[in-house]
């Protein structure tokens, strides 16, 4: 292959030689040489977005690759990537560094030293000019960056030392590249070998010890030349002691300035950590860490450095042994982390609290193999506490990595530490604004204690409930077993068999602990409960934790002589819990059935209860235990027993009752109990039972409980608003001072309203009574022109005490007067929770009975809990959710649901009475949704309707036949209703109700009239009566068509036209004789109107839909849309047009020039179209002098569409009385005609509404109509002439048909 011909770029000539010679100027970049798409790859290389420029920088080396070896392609590519690394913009850089380090890796036949030289030859320092300075040093920057990242230039001596040279050269230019240089050569200088490092040694580090503690570069330098070749080291430098107590200062100084060159990154340097190794290495890690880190960074109230310390401490974890791991976890930096963490709040500081917890992390994940790491580290992080409160959270995630020993050790220095609180061994610390507001009598050991004991209760819970923590059974029961006892029972004298009795309190727990030990295990038991619904068989034997709980606590109650409950039972208590054991081994035998799990599953947790409030738990499992052996020997009992009480409730009612004072309790535990419970027994539930529940939501005894509870004053109200958000957003604003103060301000304003609110008139009688007094008593002597002379003494004192009197009892009434409001307030809080609570019982009975009957007892009620929560004006978050929860089981779970209720039975009287009472109420509704809701019950009810209509069985033959004979003369069900309906759907067609409403009912009879089902509900005559009223109002509502100016008003008549065409469809359908004559004049009169509109484009959108419809009306009628329609349209576009889109040829279509033209004279034109009308008349025959061919075509040619140029029918004389018709007369519906009749039967029927043979022959003539003209004119010229000759047809197409018919076919004969 023959090379090419210029390998070089070309250099230009001279100006006089390119005058002598001739020659343009050369191109002087090659540019010329090369094609578009390799020229864009550097463009795209130096854009912003990664994937643009990765994408250009492979497609350049594929590009280059295709080249043959030396192309020109490839010089201009080093050429452009080289002169890109200086380039203006600074983003650019980077790229074409990168781009050439890419080129450099894939060819390895380039040179580096010939790539350098043309890098310091295109960017030479000393030749550039001073304002193109800080380019021309990047540029040499980048380029040596560029042959490291090729990973070329530690195998390249020569172009190494080169490139050492130069970045020694650029740190000298520290104003423009700061350290860059030095952290080049640094990263080089670690990746070359030893020999290699140990010959450039010498020239890049200067043998001075002060030298190497002056910067971060030249320390990070000499700790490489340490780790990996500490002789050379020592022989260039000598023996070096780098941590004595006079390189303190300025190590300190050193990485305070790494520090914060790092702080925007956010990454520990690596100097520091070499620094940490090489004082493990040299044994002097205490020193450094003390002195340097300890008592130099952390001095320096820097929060860079802080945060480098911080860094450090977590990378150095894997590093440390476990005595050293105690030493960095007892001293001060972990105290000042501990503040971090405490002060750290607000939503925009920065938390190294996550960055923590990722070393931490991979700190016990990396060392599963050593637990006494693991639990030391665990324990040192949980004993930094702020006032006894340990600083890490309860959920701390990551004891997921502990082993099992691990996690044993520590859940047993957990109970170890409540037990015995050790506060000496704590890392305890107080922030800043503690220590100012430090009450000696509030922030006591006892207050400390609590603290921390609360902190580890729930730790130990939090660690059973993390799922992903890797626990043995034996922990979980020892942790659940730890918390019950110490929440109800205290030792009186310890026994080994039992070892919690052993446990020994340094502290006594008071009453605080206890609730919140209490709180905690029954978080304990809703977590084990939960986890028994996911995995039954979680123990050893099976059973579940409950069991084992309620087994352990029947031991404690055995040894009355070691241990007490600190509740005592009594006898009654007592032996409910023994009937409650004896029960549960019942239960045992019925394990397998679904409904004995559950009933056991209530009883444990009942059981457990009877220590927490043994009076109420009594009676509950009395019930429960009455309830169990009811339902589950229910069979057996009713075949054995000979008669039974009438009076005692059935036992599902009373289960019941016992679920509801379940869900009294503030406990969710209880809560997905009574659910789990109540979805095995909703089977066996009665009416009584489900009122029971309804009694809870009946929004008529809530209303009148909460009359109690309305206020009528303002003020009032608004004080009642604000003590709710107050108690709802309490808890949440609870740590900001911020929001406290605001609250206060907010409070003091609304004690200021009550104040002037809730003076009432008797308040001001007494005030005006007691200043008269004062008056009296002080104004004896004083004259009447001298009313503002001031009381004596005595006087004065009587007023001051009567008036503060008075004002004290008014004060005391106020705030009474508060409290109560605030108490109903609550209650009123209180009562809705309980109602979200029960329609839990309610979303399972939907959801797992929904064929049920008693589901339909449901929607009033619900219909009824969402009217009245969306009349109330409270913001409240229970009347909010309460809202919210019934509305979605009642359109999701029950409306919508797919099975549904279809055996009504005798029912059914009384769903069609409810059904019409729901679409009463919708009617009544104001509020648009409510009504929707009331919508939604009234199509359920529709479709339990239906399905008890059509699924009913028929048990005997003459049911069967009486039901047929009877389908067709009196049908049930929904039709029936639907017929009822129906009259009142067509008075809304025309009433002055809104257009939306106009437009739904032409909907629904659009989609009704059509049905098969309906039309058997009908007698004939009635049909017909239903029609002709539809028909009547759908022209009257016609009359205003095309005059509307909104969106809803151009919907009523694209609605009303549809419902025409529908209507017209059911005629011809049934073949019913109906007078059109009134919808054929209401539609003609508004033909001009829609034209003149679509013309001006109004309401663009939807204008072609209701022409089209229109038409369709129109056709029905007999009166064919018009050629003018179509070429009215593309008019005005046409004209429009500009002259350089007229001069563009039509694809398939010849140009003017090539057209054949006829030859005949303009007065044989004008001639031949004067005699055009009389050939209208239809009295002189076709002209003979046409060929065959086309009087086959006009044989075939049935359409009058072009005589009707305006809609209307072509006449047989010019007479202008159009024929008489009675409006008695009633115009027979057109029916449809074969493609078979003959011409003369055309002309002797009525015209007919499908003409579809004819359309296309009709489409054709009008597409070449404008192509045969001669003059220029458009074929719409003659419209004008002819509207009033064919103005005749207007009010009688069906008469008038025949002649348009014959008239056309002479007009076509003579095209």
């Amino acid at each position: 292959m023959a090379e090419p011909a210029s390998m070089e770029v070309t250099e230009p000539l001279a100006p006089g030689e390119a005058q002598k010679s001739g020659v343009r100027p050369a191109d002087r970049h090659g540019l010329l040489k090369h094609s578009r798409e390799f020229l864009d790859f550097f463009w795209d290389i130096a854009k912003p977005q990664q994937e643009t420029r990765l994408e250009a920088t492979e497609k350049l080396l594929e590009y280059l690759r295709a080249k043959p070896k030396g192309s020109s392609e490839m010089k201009y590519a080093l050429k452009r990537l080289i002169t890109g690394l200086g380039g203006g913009r600074e983003a650019a850089r980077p790229c074409y560094s990168l781009a050439l380090a890419q080129l450099l890796q894939s060819f390895e036949d380039i040179p580096l030293g010939s790539i350098l030289q043309q890098i310091q030859e295109k960017h030479d320092l000393q030749k550039v000019k001073k304002g193109m300075m800080r380019p021309a040093l990047f540029g040499n920057l980048f380029g040596v960056l560029a042959l490291f990242q090729s990973g070329r230039l530690v195998k390249d001596s020569e172009a190494l030392m080169k490139s050492v040279k130069l970045l020694q050269a650029l740190g000298q230019h520290y104003n423009h590249l700061q350290e860059q240089p030095q952290k080049a050569l640094v990263d080089i200088l670690s990746q070359v070998p030893e020999a290699a490092l140990q010959e450039i040694l010498p020239k890049v580090l200067k043998p001075d010890l002060n030298s190497v503690l002056g910067s971060p570069e030249h320390l990070e330098l000499f700790l490489l030349a340490q780790q990996k070749v500490p002789e050379k080291l020592e022989k260039l430098m000598g023996p070096v002691n780098l941590f004595s107590d006079e390189n303190i200062p300025r190590l300190v100084t050193v990485l305070k300035t790494v520090a914060n060159s790092v702080k925007k990154e956010r990454k520990l340097p690596t100097v520091a950590l070499d620094l940490l190794r090489l004082a493990l290495q040299e044994d002097k890690f205490p020193w450094f860490w003390k002195e340097v880190v300890e008592q130099g960074l952390l001095k320096k109230q820097f929060w860079p450095a802080s945060y480098l310390c911080f860094r450090l401490l977590g990378a150095a974890l894997p590093l440390l042994s476990k005595e050293q791991l105690q030493l960095v976890m007892q001293g001060d930096l972990i105290r000042h982390y501990g503040e971090h963490m405490v002060t750290a709040k607000l939503p925009k500081q920065f938390k190294f609290a996550p960055e923590m917890n990722e070393y931490v992390g991979a700190f016990l994940e990396g060392c599963r193999g050593d637990p006494e790491r693991q639990l030391a580290l665990v324990v040192a992080f949980t004993s930094i506490t702020n006032q006894g409160l340990p600083v890490v959270p309860t959920f701390w995630r990551v004891v997921q990595f502990l082993s099992p020993t691990a996690l044993k050790g520590y859940v047993a220095w957990l109970q170890d530490m409540f037990l015995q609180p050790d506060l000496d061994s704590l890392v305890d610390f107080s922030t800043n604004n503690q220590k100012k507001t430090q009450d000696t009598s509030f922030h006591g050991p006892e207050r400390a204690v609590f603290r921390l004991r609360k902190w580890i209760i729930l730790r130990l819970v939090s660690i059973v409930d993390n799922l992903h923590v890797e626990k043995e059974e034996a922990l979980i029961e020892e942790v659940a077993r730890f918390c019950f006892f110490h929440s109800f029972f205290e030792t009186k004298k310890p026994t080994s068999q039992i070892p919690e009795s052993e446990q020994h309190f340094t502290l006594p727990l008071d009453g605080r602990t206890r609730e919140v030990v209490c709180g905690a295990f029954f978080s304990l038991l809703q977590t084990l409960s939960t986890q028994f619904r996911l995995a039954p068989e979680q123990t050893a034997d099976g059973r579940p934790w409950t069991y084992h709980l309620v087994q352990f606590a029947d031991v404690l109650l055995n040894h009355s002589r070691n241990v007490a409950p600190l509740t005592a039972f009594t006898t009654q208590q007592r032996q409910a819990w023994d009937r409650m054991l004896k029960t549960l081994k019942e239960l045992d035998t019925l394990s397998s059935e679904a409904k004995a799990t559950a009933f056991q599953h209530l009883l444990l947790l009942v059981g457990i209860h009877l220590f927490k409030s043994p009076a109420e738990s009594c009676d509950l499992l009395g019930d429960i235990q009455t309830c169990i052996k009811k339902s589950l020997g229910e069979k057996t009992r009713r075949t054995r027993s000979k008669a039974t009480n009438p009076q005692e409730p059935p036992w599902v009612e009373v289960l019941v009752e016992i679920l509801l004072s379940l869900l009294a309790q503030p406990s969710h535990l209880m809560r997905q109990v009574a659910r789990s419970v109540f979805g095995h027994i909703c089977a066996h539930l009665t009416l009584r039972a489900l009122q029971l529940i309804l009694d809870v939501l009946n929004p008529e005894e809530s209303q009148d409980e909460d009359d109690n509870v309305v206020v009528t004053d303002d003020s009032e109200e608004q004080l009642l608003g604000g003590a709710e958000d107050k108690s709802s957003d309490g808890e949440d604003s609870k740590g900001s001072k911020v929001s406290e103060s605001e609250e206060e301000s907010d409070d003091d304003d609304s004690d200021e309203e009550d104040r002037d609110g809730d003076v009432d008139q008797g308040f001001r009688e007494q005030l005006m009574a007691v200043l008269q007094a004062g008056k009296a008593l002080g104004g004896a002597d004083s004259e009447d022109d001298n009313d503002d002379e001031e009381l004596g003494d005595e006087a004065m004192m009587a007023l001051d005490k009567s008036l503060a009197s008075l004002f004290a009892e008014q004060k005391l009434r106020i705030q009474a007067r508060k409290d109560e409001k605030n108490k109903l307030q609550k209650e009123k809080a209180l009562r809705r929770d309980f109602q979200i609570r029960v329609l839990d019982l309610i979303e399972v009975l939907v959801t797992k009975q929904p064929e049920n009957p008693l589901v339909l007892e449901l929607l009033e009620p619900l219909l009824l809990v969402i009217r009245r929560s969306m009349r109330s004006n409270s913001s409240a978050k229970q009347e909010q959710d309460l809202l919210h929860k019934t509305a979605r089981i009642f359109t999701h779970h029950l409306c919508r649901s797919r099975h549904y209720c279809r055996t009504a039975g005798d029912r059914v009287e009384t769903l069609y009475a409810r059904l019409e009472r729901l679409v009463q109420q919708a009617g009544q509704q104001a509020d648009s949704s409510v009504a929707l809701y009331h919508f939604n019950a009234s199509l359920y009810l529709l479709r339990v309707l239906r399905g008890s209509t059509v699924d009913k069985p028929a048990r005997k033959a003459q049911k069967k036949e009486k039901a047929s004979k009877d389908a067709s003369s009196q049908p049930q069900g929904p039709e029936m209703l639907c017929k009822s309906l129906l009259p009142i759907v067509v008075e809304h067609v025309t009433s002055h109700t809104r257009p939306r409403h106009q437009v739904q009912a032409c909907l629904l009879l659009q989609k009704t009239l059509p049905t098969r089902e309906l039309r058997v509900c009908f007698k004939d005559p009635e049909w017909k009566q239903l029609m002709g009223q539809t028909l009547g109002k759908v022209t009257e509502i016609l009359r205003t068509l095309g005059e509307a100016e909104t969106k809803s008003g151009h919907q009523k008549d694209l609605a009303a036209l549809e419902l025409l065409n529908t209507l017209f469809r059911n005629f011809h359908h049934e073949k019913l004789t109906m007078d059109l004559t009134a919808v054929l004049g209401v539609l003609q009169s508004q033909q001009l109107r829609l034209q003149q509109r679509l013309q001006q484009g109004e309401h663009s959108a939807g204008s072609s839909r209701l022409h089209d419809l229109y038409w369709q009306a129109m056709k029905f009628l007999g009166v064919q849309r018009p050629k003018s329609e179509k070429d009215t349209k593309e008019a005005p576009q046409a004209t429009q047009q500009s002259p350089v889109s007229m001069k563009r040829k039509k694809k398939g279509f010849l140009p003017e020039t090539k057209k054949r033209k006829k030859h005949k004279p303009e007065a044989t034109t004008q001639e031949a179209a004067a005699a055009k009308p009389e050939a209208t008349s239809g009295d002189q025959p076709p002209s003979a002098g046409k060929k065959k061919k086309k009087k086959k075509k006009m044989k075939k040619t049935k359409s009058p569409a072009l005589s009707q140029m305006n809609g209307t029918p072509a006449a047989k004389s010019p007479t202008p009385e159009p024929p008489a018709v009675s409006p008695s007369t009633p115009t027979k519906t057109p029916k449809p005609q074969k493609k078979t009749q003959k011409l003369a039967q055309v002309n002797e029927a009525t015209p007919l509404p499908h003409q579809s043979p004819e359309e296309p022959v009709a489409k054709k003539r009008q597409k070449k109509l404008p192509q045969k003209g001669v003059s220029g004119k458009s074929p719409q010229s003659a419209l004008p002439r002819k509207k009033a000759r064919l103005s005749l047809a207007i009010r009688s197409p069906s008469l008038l048909q025949s002649g348009a018919k014959k008239v056309q076919l002479r007009k076509a004969k003579k095209l």
